[in-house]
Formats: structure tokens, C-alpha cells, sequence
């Protein structure tokens, strides 16, 4: 095998608790991910020469500071491969915009070059590798539309879910950083009740009105702090008719339930004039 073609999806997190600061320096918290159907085009060449990243994204780093980069030197270097690869990704997920295309990126180059270098590395090597990447990379690992993220939100507990959603998702062309965003955030702040218990019932149930008002993000006044007028953005989605609307990470995208297709259709037509990245999307 020579060439594979891959495809990187997209997440959302429909709740993100923060339950506090771990001695690591990172914070400790309980997520429900969504897997949803906008995805990136990863295509992987073998050849003869060093790793090589080729994006036409502006704002995708093509050297070391890309993830994919990263899992293809580490996995040369910890298995002695000779060969090279050649990675190039079509770029669909907005960058930096708290729907983890870069941790997607990093899972599938972790699955494809598992295959195109032929390592056989069990699923449990590659979450190890995961893990040690990035907190949202492993959730990709497990081809699942619904998982319980903890810890760091490596920690994943697949959720069985058959829940079929439809959203209308928003992501401003403003760049809005993790590490940013953490800072800002005032764990006083943050509500100690279980609001991934809470989605829980009414997620496995289909029952849309009460999943609708249940999305919670504790990142949510930290996001707001940087940039205040994405606040109008979900207040507007609601005024619209969406059954509610939460943004997703760390990042300015919000995503709004929708009761069908149709209408999420008919939700994006309202926005797709003023903002330039509206995708009407579903779990996957």
C-alpha cells in the first residue's frame, strides 16, 4: 500500500463541565462529544524522502507545530521506519474553532499510518499515542458517535446512543485559542451539578426540547471574556427558532438543535448571509 485517503471529523460538545485544576496543570473535566459529519480530507503518500505536510489552509502550521506532523516523526522515530510519507489535508473543519480538526487530523494519521506503515499497533498502543498528543485526539480513536470524555477528556467511555441530531453550526472567522480561553476562566464560577447526568436521559431518549435546553459549557463566560459579541450570536440562534444552542470547546463556534434536516436547512438560510462558515450538520 502506497496511497490511503482518510476522512477526519468534527466534534461538539454538548456539555463541558470544568470540575477543577489537576496538580498537571491541566483542568479536570467530564464532556459529552458528538461526532458529526463535517469532515476533513487527509490523503497519506509514502515516499523516499522526509515527512512533508501540504495544506492550502492559511492559518495550518505545514512543519512540526501540526499535529499530524508530530504523530508521523514520532512514530518514525519510536519504530525506525525509513520511509517518508506525504500528508495532505483538504481542509473542511475551521481551524482553531473548538470542533478538535486538528486532534482529528492527528487520530486518523495515527490510524492510517498504523496501516500504510504496516506497524500493527493494537488500539490500545494508539490511544497511549493519543493521549500523550493531545486531550480530544483519542475520542477519535473509537469510531463512536457519542463518548464520555473525563480527565483531560482523554479518558473515553463510548456512550450507546443511537440519538440522531440535527444542527445548524456557526463558527465566526475569528480565531479563539484553548490555552487563551483557560486562562480567562474562573473555576468559582463554574456550577458543581452533573450536567452530563442531566443530558444523559433525555439524549438516549431522543427527546429533543429537553436535550435542546440542556447544552452547558462551562468554557462559555471565559469564551465571552475574549470576545463579547459572539454572545449575541447564540442569543440569536434561540430568537430563530433553534430548541437551543451552546458553543462547542473552547472555541467561537456555536451550534444550534434543530428538530429536523429541513430545519436546519431553513436555520442556516438566516445566518449563511452574515456569516461565511455555516454547515448544516448531523451526528455521525
Amino acid at each position: 500500500m502506497k496511497v490511503l485517503t482518510l476522512k477526519s471529523f468534527a466534534k461538539l460538545n454538548l456539555v463541558l463541565d470544568v470540575i477543577g485544576k489537576r496538580p498537571d496543570g491541566f483542568h479536570q473535566l467530564r464532556t459529552i462529544f458528538e461526532r458529526i459529519d463535517l469532515h476533513d480530507d487527509i490523503l497519506l503518500k509514502k515516499t523516499s524522502g522526509p515527512i512533508r505536510v501540504c495544506c492550502s489552509h492559511p492559518h495550518v502550521p505545514l512543519g512540526p507545530r501540526n499535529l499530524v506532523y508530530m504523530v508521523a516523526q514520532r512514530l518514525q522515530s519510536d519504530f525506525g521506519i525509513q520511509e517518508g510519507v506525504e500528508i495532505t489535508i483538504e481542509k473542511r473543519i475551521p481551524v482553531a474553532a473548538g470542533l478538535a480538526g486538528g486532534s482529528s487530523n492527528a487520530a486518523a494519521l495515527l490510524q492510517g499510518l498504523n496501516r500504510l506503515w504496516d506497524l500493527k499497533l493494537t488500539k490500545k498502543t494508539l490511544v497511549e499515542y493519543a493521549c500523550a498528543i493531545g486531550s480530544d485526539v483519542a475520542f477519535f480513536l473509537y469510531d463512536a458517535p457519542y463518548a464520555l470524555g473525563e480527565d483531560r477528556g482523554e479518558k473515553i467511555r463510548v456512550l450507546p446512543i443511537k440519538t440522531k441530531l440535527w444542527h445548524v453550526l456557526v463558527t465566526p472567522r475569528v480565531k479563539v485559542y484553548t490555552k487563551d480561553v483557560f486562562a480567562r476562566l474562573n473555576l468559582k464560577l463554574t456550577k458543581k451539578r452533573d450536567d452530563v447526568n442531566i443530558l444523559l436521559p433525555f439524549l438516549g431518549k431522543n427527546n429533543l426540547y429537553s436535550i435542546g435546553s440542556r447544552f452547558v459549557n462551562d468554557l462559555e463566560p471565559a469564551i465571552l471574556s475574549l470576545k463579547p459579541y459572539l454572545g449575541s450570536l447564540k442569543r440569536k440562534l434561540i430568537d430563530a427558532g433553534a430548541m437551543g444552542a451552546c458553543f462547542s470547546g473552547s472555541g467561537p463556534s456555536v451550534f444550534a438543535l434543530a428538530e429536523s434536516q429541513k430545519h436546519a436547512e431553513s436555520l442556516r438560510a438566516k445566518f449563511d448571509r452574515h456569516f461565511s462558515q455555516v454547515f448544516v450538520v448531523c451526528t455521525h
